[in-house]
């Protein structure tokens, strides 16, 4: 685990603070969660493995930042995460995902994020034994370079007339002539013949069904590709590519994949992230299950022994989902968290309600995080050559026209920003590149000519904004 799970719960907001602007309540909890976990782990066996997490609720309207919140955690944490609608996963028996494949799919990416880890441990490794392999195409046993490619009769890289240091033959200077032009890049055009692992492309097969499908097609996959195993082949490429492709050969090679494996199971276990979004629409809005409540409290009956702690077989392993954090968010516009069934409602005792944004926000969101629209509008036209600014009055605008249509169409919190800057800005994202003023300075007028018209028009606004 990486020291940024041993932040304390202020830290843990600070970081937090610098992407997301308010929701104090639902940063507060997150961080909490994030600090039990590194608790947890100071915690002698047995009473460490009785230690839950406490899952979480989110309740607000969208664009306020629910997910933004989870996402950020589980990057500051360095944890597998994954964001799953609820809504997508239907009661077994029905046509519809799994909700195991949850589990499953977190696993493939924690095993992603390991094995980019150990990559970036035998990077110095793999890139010797490259060198090493490009260097016995360029130079073969007998001092020849057939294999260099090139038009016929071309003799720049013809060693003459260098004296040979003592003890070191003709060869190994040759060879370290061509390590030092290898290294600054003189080879790169240069074309070799190389032998690849060909690993064959597998079909993708789909099979409809019930909870074993997913794992059965994933099996199914996995022993057609052993019977169609890889094999060499033999390509001919520019040395710039093939120091590439042989880079990921030879990293593979050095990679322990049973140990990536094994540790990837051990994230997913101790430290995996859900965000299970949109729970709300699987929430049974009466008391009598008819009709679409049949299959949606099917998936809450389903989603319960996952939440709730329970074994998952998966082609690398088992992996138990009794220590992963669940975080469940959700509008709640129609249900509430009481329409889901109590026992679900027991595993998520946390419960923070998610505020909407108001102009201050808003004005806040446009200027302060690192990740700032206003920034990365500035950078996007700095490759263009034009200087971008933004006057604080013009930033108090795009804010005031962005409440103004939440409030009198649908609201969808600071998503409206997107909506407001791409429209306030089309005109000189589409200019420029031809454009001779390369000074661009937006003011409150430019966005009220641009933006007026549409933002007072509710049925122009509906569509356009």
């Amino acid at each position: 685990m990486n020291d940024t799970a041993a932040l304390t719960p202020k830290e843990v907001l600070a970081e937090l603070d610098r992407y997301i602007i308010g929701q104090a309540d639902a940063k507060r909890s997150v961080a909490i969660a994030l600090r039990n976990r590194w608790r947890r782990r100071q915690v002698e066996e047995p009473l460490r493995n009785e230690i839950l997490p406490k899952n979480i609720i989110m309740i607000g309207p969208t664009g306020v930042g629910k997910t933004e919140i989870a996402r950020r955690l589980a990057l500051l944490a360095q944890s597998p995460f994954i964001k799953v609608e609820a809504s997508k996963f239907t009661e077994v028996g029905y046509v519809g995902r799994d909700v195991e494949s949850i589990i499953r799919d977190l696993l493939e990416l924690a095993i992603n994020m390991v094995k980019e880890e150990e990559r970036q441990r035998v990077e110095g490794i793999a890139q010797a034994h490259v060198e090493e392999r490009l260097l016995d195409l360029l130079l073969p046993a007998g001092g020849h370079q057939a294999s260099v490619g090139g038009p016929a009769g071309d003799k720049s890289f013809t060693l003459t007339g260098s004296k040979l240091p003592a003890q070191q033959t003709p060869e190994a200077s040759t060879r370290e002539r061509f390590r030092d032009m290898l290294r600054d890049g003189r080879l790169d055009e240069r074309e070799v013949e190389i032998s690849l692992k060909d690993v064959p492309q597998m079909p993708t097969i789909e099979v409809m069904g019930g909870s074993s499908m997913e794992e059965l097609q994933s099996n199914f996959q996995d022993v057609m590709g052993k019977m169609f195993a890889s094999r060499d082949k033999t390509r001919r490429m520019k040395i710039a590519d093939a120091r590439t492709a042989l880079h990921k050969e030879e990293s593979d090679r050095l990679i322990d994949m049973e140990g990536v494996k094994k540790e990837a199971r051990r994230r997913t276990e101790e430290s995996g992230i859900v965000l299970l979004d949109e729970i709300d629409k699987i929430a049974s809005r009466s008391s009598g299950a008819h009709g679409p409540d049949v299959s949606r409290e099917g998936v809450q009956r389903d989603l319960l022994p996952i939440v709730e702690g329970s074994t998952v077989s998966t082609k690398h392993g088992m992996v138990k989902t009794d220590h992963i954090l669940f975080i469940a968010s959700g509008a709640f516009h129609i249900a509430k968290p009481s329409d889901l069934i109590p026992e679900l409602q027991g595993r998520f005792p946390i419960r923070v309600e998610l505020h909407s944004l108001g102009k201050e926000e808003f004005v806040r969101i446009l200027t302060e995080p690192e990740n700032a629209l206003t920034r990365q509008y500035v950078a996007l036209m700095r490759t263009e050559g034009i200087d971008l600014r933004f006057t604080d009055d013009a930033i108090r605008e795009m804010a005031a026209i962005a409440v103004r249509v939440n409030e009198s169409t649908e609201e969808i919190g600071a998503r409206r920003l997107h909506t407001v800057m791409e429209r306030v800005l089309e005109d000189l994202s589409f200019d420029a590149s031809e454009r001779t003023e390369k000074l661009v300075v937006i003011d409150a007028a430019y966005v009220r000519d641009r933006l007026n018209d549409i933002a007072g028009d509710q049925d122009l606004s509906r569509y356009i904004l």
